[in-house]
């Protein structure tokens, strides 16, 4: 039996990743990639994949909602940018 398949991150929110998403997990991909633009800030993708282990490539589809990022990718995120990703909180669905 195949794997399902699901809505990417940016079509969960009307207006990726500006308005907030109406459903709860997509709600939490865009704050993730907001914490993710903010922490790599005028830095290049390519300086933010060499201090963290992951490719410059994935690190695009996370900040443009392309791709669910796993849980390794995100700790090697926030280890090598030496922030928190992951929002606080409880997301909440509109």
């Amino acid at each position: 039996m195949s794997r399902p398949t699901r809505t990417l991150p940016k079509e969960r929110a009307l207006n990726w990743p500006t308005e907030p998403s109406g459903d709860p997990a997509g709600e939490v991909a865009r704050q993730v990639a907001l914490n993710l633009r903010a922490a790599i800030g005028a830095q290049s993708l390519r300086h933010a994949a060499e201090i963290t282990g992951i490719h410059h490539a994935t690190i695009l589809k996370i900040v443009n909602g392309t791709s669910w990022p796993d849980l390794e990718t995100l700790a090697k995120l926030e280890i090598g940018l030496g922030v928190r990703l992951w929002p606080t909180g409880k997301p909440t669905g509109h």
